[in-house]
């Protein structure tokens, strides 16, 4: 088995996990929430989204969400993302001076033109543009549908290599190809990841899997065999694209640490930390909490 010594966990459930609860998070629970994640030894965490409130409320606290992080993470080793629909949102993120943000383009014309009401080619010209003032901010390409889109869009894996490597060009450090309503099954994952990373550098890919159908840990497993060791998750299980019919929650960080641990893969991650997160999702947040984790250790 191709299995590492140790992989990179970017919790994603304060932006990905949080953006489709109906119910207003309080800002102070937001910011607890993350500050557990930091404080359980997450090396990346997307922390909230620049995104207009008419089409995400909860993420209206942005600002206040990144002041508050931003000061609790000086010192410590973690690195500070956001989610950026726009060139708008980036400037947004540069100004207060975040380590990386996530610009999302699917490789779904339909599912783009959902999501951001952009075709791709609209997009990677102000991705375009955005790369041109990122100053110190990084900047992560996230491929949505690579693994298939909610429209019933054939999504080739040549257009997801083209993507990858036009970002790359562009000056993205990092590119996720993302199942984005959790269909992938393990040989589409083999096969998707084997055709991109002979014409794309591993080590600059990540995956971002969701759940929806009982798979997301045999695709990480077979993608971690593949040579990813980027991998994306949210506490509790949370998340799911609200521009995207049938997308469930993501693969829960506690579940996929479980896995890897129990492989004897380190993820620099203590597992009882993380748990105090979680026991503060199941409180402060009104979604269920659907990691086999959780419940076996009733949290």
């Amino acid at each position: 088995m191709n299995l590492p010594d140790r992989v990179d966990v970017v919790e994603v459930c304060p932006r990905d996990g949080f953006q489709i609860v109906k119910d207003f998070i309080r800002t102070e629970d937001k910011i607890e929430i993350i500050k557990k994640v930091i404080d359980a030894g997450v090396k990346f965490i997307e922390i909230t989204s620049y995104v207009h409130p008419k089409w995400v409320p909860q993420m209206a606290d942005a600002g206040d969400v990144v002041d508050a992080v931003k000061g609790y993470a000086e010192g410590k080793d973690v690195e500070l993302i956001a989610l950026v629909p726009n060139k708008v949102g980036a400037v947004k993120a540069f100004e207060a001076g975040l380590d990386w943000i996530t610009y999302v383009v699917s490789a779904s014309e339909s599912h783009n033109m959902k999501n951001i009401n952009r075709t791709i080619e609209q997009s990677f010209a102000e991705l375009e543009e955005i790369c041109a003032i990122k100053a110190d901010t990084r900047i992560r390409l996230a491929i949505a549908t690579t693994f298939g889109c909610p429209f019933g869009e054939e999504v080739p894996v040549e257009r997801v290599i083209d993507m990858a490597k036009r970002g790359l060009e562009l000056g993205v450090g990092k590119v996720v190809l993302a199942d984005t309503i959790g269909i992938a099954n393990p040989v589409q994952v083999k096969s998707i990841i084997g055709k991109v990373k002979e014409q794309v550098d591993v080590e600059l890919l990540g995956v971002h899997l969701h759940d929806t159908r009982g798979m997301g840990l045999a695709n990480t497993y077979v993608a971690v065999t593949e040579g990813i060791r980027y991998f994306e998750s949210a506490v509790g299980g949370l998340g799911g694209c609200p521009f995207a019919p049938g997308a469930a929650g993501n693969i829960a960080t506690e579940d996929m640490i479980n896995m890897f641990h129990s492989m004897g893969v380190e993820t620099g991650v203590a597992m009882d930390r993380i748990f105090e997160a979680v026991s503060l999702v199941r409180e402060k947040v009104n979604s269920p909490v659907v990691s086999h984790m959780a419940n076996v250790c009733r949290i």
